[in-house]
């Protein structure tokens, strides 16, 4: 095989205008708003039931008066994130721009400002591309009817406060303010709207999908108002609609997902805890090296990863965030180049270990360091070198001999390689071989 084709063989399929998407791989999710000052999970008016009255504390309270934009945007930038896609406007309604057709805005907080657009400017000045998140659902606007999902699913008048609520109604309120994202900050690149469930019926009151949202409308109005942008996967089109990519969320995917049969963009979403929105108390902060494999499989199955940060009620990273965020700049300083425009690899892959691959360069991923050896399938006679991508001090290899003391020798059968290894694990979270194969 000549080296153009082993590289048209494991690059990333051509996107078109969204090449950017499948080459940049990394990117920054934002969650932040009234529930911030919860503290305790971005459901937790759903979750705890809490009526409009209940809630309104934090929108009176509300007041982020530590906000540096230009700050989250220097940590995204230097923990190696290429994009950014922040909540305009989640489940609670609550908007973080001054939009005009609602006052359940930041404007109308103490806080007394729009907060999106200084957000915008700060990434978009460090070169990231700017993504919108916008909630389908809507649990503070009077015509969005009460379901399984709203905080007075289980009132016991829920089916009689439904009666005046108008579903129409909410879609025309809801292209209006897509409209305002969509025409007032400059090129927006991602719209990612947040989510349908046509079929969880509770208690009599149906689930919300296309009809509800008046989805193919909707998506029509994106288009034209921004013809490049890229638009995820739920607003649950009709058949034969693919979305532009496709969204895991919170798990890794075994195989590439793949719709009607074809193969698709596609990117997890992930927090470094358990939940999107700020949360005090929560203790399941995810591991240096869990967050840095969450990349890593998704690279080598040829998607992107969505990485959550939940900015506290007073606008600033929390010391954990912090911390998270600094795990990815020290690993992606030195080891960007198997991510960034990465793709999979054909080539079998040792135990323990994941491939992602760039034309002629083969990235092999450690997780589970081994004593001195590993073994590789597929590449003999194929190596050109081999180096360590943190500091470029070579790895050494044996190949194939018959002649070899089996009580002392390490035996390398026909058709493998074997690389030879410190003994001690380089001090890197997930240290990666870069093998140069020959052209």
């Amino acid at each position: 095989m000549t080296n153009s084709e082993r590289q048209s063989e494991n690059s990333v399929p051509e996107a078109g205008k969204h090449a950017w998407f499948s080459h940049d791989r990394l990117g920054m999710f934002i969650h932040w708003g009234l529930y911030a000052l919860g503290a305790r999970h971005e459901w937790l008016k759903n979750r705890e039931e809490l009526s409009d009255d209940h809630y309104q504390r934090y929108f009176d309270n509300f007041d982020p008066d530590l906000y540096d934009p230009k700050e989250w945007a220097r940590r995204a930038r230097l923990a190696g994130m290429k994009y950014v896609v922040v909540t305009t406007k989640h489940h609670e309604g609550f908007c973080l721009w001054d939009s005009k057709v609602t006052d359940y805005k930041a404007p109308n907080t103490p806080c007394g400002r729009d907060l999106l657009t200084p957000l915008v400017e700060a990434f978009r000045a460090e070169g990231l591309k700017i993504g919108f998140y916008y909630s389908l659902l809507d649990w503070h606007h009077p015509d969005f009817p009460i379901d399984v999902h709203h905080p007075l699913r289980n009132h016991p008048q829920a089916e009689a406060l439904n009666a005046g609520r108008n579903i129409a109604n909410y879609a025309a309120y809801m292209r209006e303010q897509v409209r305002e994202l969509l025409t007032g900050f400059g090129r927006i690149d991602i719209m990612w709207f947040d989510f349908s469930y046509p079929g969880r019926e509770y208690c009599g009151l149906p689930g919300k999908g296309r009809a509800d949202w008046e989805s193919e409308r909707l998506l029509e109005l994106v288009r034209e108002l921004q013809p490049e942008i890229i638009v995820n996967n739920r607003l649950d089109l009709p058949p034969g609609k693919l979305p532009d990519i496709t969204t895991p969320e919170q798990y890794t995917p075994r195989v590439a997902p793949a719709l009607a049969s074809q193969g698709v963009l596609w990117e997890a979403c992930h927090t470094f805890s358990g939940s999107w929105g700020y949360h005090r108390d929560e203790d399941s902060w995810k591991s240096p090296e869990q967050i840095i494999q969450l990349l890593i499989d998704s690279v080598a199955l040829g998607g992107n990863l969505l990485m959550n940060v939940g900015p506290t009620g007073r606008g600033t990273f929390d010391a954990r965030a912090i911390a998270a965020l600094e795990v990815y700049q020290n690993w992606m300083e030195v080891n960007g180049r198997s991510i960034y425009g990465a793709a999979p690899s054909k080539f079998p892959v040792p135990a323990g270990c994941r491939y992602t691959q760039r034309g002629n360069r083969l990235y092999l991923h450690v997780y589970n360091w081994p004593y001195r050896h590993i073994h590789i399938e597929g590449l003999a006679d194929r190596i050109a070198y081999a180096q360590f991508l943190h500091d470029a001090s070579e790895v050494r290899w044996l190949s194939h001999t018959r002649d070899v003391d089996s009580n002392i020798g390490v035996m390398v059968p026909e058709g493998m390689i074997t690389l030879e290894l410190p003994v001690r694990r380089p001090d890197v979270t997930v240290p990666v071989i870069e093998i140069v194969l020959k052209a």
